[in-house]
C-alpha cells in the first residue's frame, strides 16, 4: 500500500517538526493546529496545506497523525462536528502520538474499529532535539498490519520504531520510558552535585564515566547544562508531571509498586514550586546543588 495523503493534528515542539519531516519525505501533508498561526508558519516553511478544523484535515487522509498534550484534548480533536471523525474515510489509520493513558488508546481502538477506521497508539521518545533531527523512538500499540503500513512512514522522523503488543502497549512502554528517566535524572543530578562539591574536574570525570556502566542519554545530552545551570533544553516539568500521574494512575490498576517514582514526582513539585514549571527535567539539579 503506497501511502500519500496524510494529515498531522497538533504542532507543538513535537508535532511542527515531525510533520515537517513527513512534507519533506514526499507525503502530501495537511496539518490542524489550535493556534492558527502556528499553522500559518508551518505552511509558509514547509510548503503543506493547512486547514481550519481537524476534520477538514482528515477528510482526504489515509493517515492520520496527532500530537496533542492529555487524554482530554485527544477527546476534543477526535469527537465533535467538527472533529477528526467527522470527516475521515473509512479504512484510514489513525496514529496518535500523544502521551496518554493506556485506557484511552484502548477505547478509541474499538471505537474505530467499529466505524471500519483503525487506531495506533504511538507514544515518542527522544525530545524535542529527536524530533528535530528525525530520531525518535516509537512504541506502537495495536494491530500488526494497521503497524506493518504505518512503519514506512514513521521512519520518516523515527529511528526505533516497533510494534509492542496490542492496543494500549505503546502508552504503557511511554509510561515505563518516563519511570526510567525519573529516577536517572534524579541519580545524575545527586551525582553531579556530590561531584561539584568534591571540588573534581567534573568534565574529565564525565568523559570517563560516560565510556562506562554510568552512561546514558541523559548523561550525554544534559550534564554540560546541568553544570551550567542552565534547564530549558527540552521535555518540560510541568509535562512529566502529567505523564507521571499517568502512571500512577496506570500503577493503581496493574498493582505495581513505584516508591522511587513518587519520589521524584515530589521533588518535581518542589521544582513547579520554585517557579520552575517550564524548567526541562534535568531541572531537579537546583534541590541539590545549593
Amino acid at each position: 500500500m503506497s501511502i500519500k495523503n496524510v494529515s498531522f493534528i497538533g504542532l507543538g515542539v513535537m508535532g511542527y517538526p515531525m510533520a515537517g519531516h513527513l512534507q519533506n519525505k514526499g507525503y502530501n501533508v495537511t496539518v490542524y493546529n489550535r493556534t492558527t498561526t502556528k499553522a500559518e508558519k508551518w505552511v509558509e516553511e514547509y510548503k503543506g496545506s493547512m486547514a481550519k478544523t481537524p476534520g477538514e484535515a482528515s477528510e482526504n487522509s489515509e493517515i492520520v497523525f496527532m500530537c496533542v498534550g492529555r487524554d482530554e484534548d485527544i477527546i476534543e480533536v477526535m469527537e465533535g462536528e467538527d472533529g477528526i471523525l467527522s470527516k475521515v474515510t473509512e479504512g484510514s489509520i489513525i496514529v496518535d502520538h500523544t502521551t496518554a493513558s493506556a485506557e484511552i488508546a484502548r477505547n478509541y481502538y474499538q471505537k474505530l474499529k467499529d466505524k471500519k477506521l483503525s487506531f495506533l497508539d504511538a507514544p515518542v521518545s527522544g525530545g524535542q532535539a529527536g524530533a528535530e533531527n528525525g530520531v525518535l523512538s516509537i512504541m506502537i500499540g495495536g494491530d500488526e498490519k494497521d503497524y506493518n503500513t504505518v512503519k514506512p512512514v514513521l521512519t520518516s522522523y523515527g529511528k526505533a520504531v516497533e510494534l509492542i503488543g496490542p492496543s494500549g502497549s505503546g502508552q504503557i512502554a511511554k509510561m515505563i520510558n518516563q519511570i526510567c528517566i525519573a529516577g536517572l535524572v534524579q541519580g545524575l543530578s545527586e551525582a553531579m552535585a556530590f561531584g561539584k562539591k568534591s571540588n573534581v574536574d567534573m568534565e574529565k570525570v564525565l568523559s570517563v564515566i560516560s565510556k562506562g556502566a554510568a552512561q546514558s542519554w541523559q548523561m550525554e545530552n544534559r550534564y554540560r547544562t546541568m553544570l551550567d545551570g542552565k534547564f530549558d533544553y527540552g521535555f518540560a516539568v510541568d509535562w512529566m508531571r502529567k505523564d507521571l500521574s499517568i502512571c500512577f494512575n496506570e500503577a493503581n490498576k496493574n498493582g505495581a509498586n513505584l516508591p522511587i517514582t513518587k519520589i521524584v514526582d515530589k521533588y518535581y513539585e518542589e521544582v513547579q514550586k520554585n517557579g520552575g514549571n517550564r524548567f526541562d527535567t534535568s531541572s531537579l539539579m537546583t534541590l541539590v546543588d545549593k
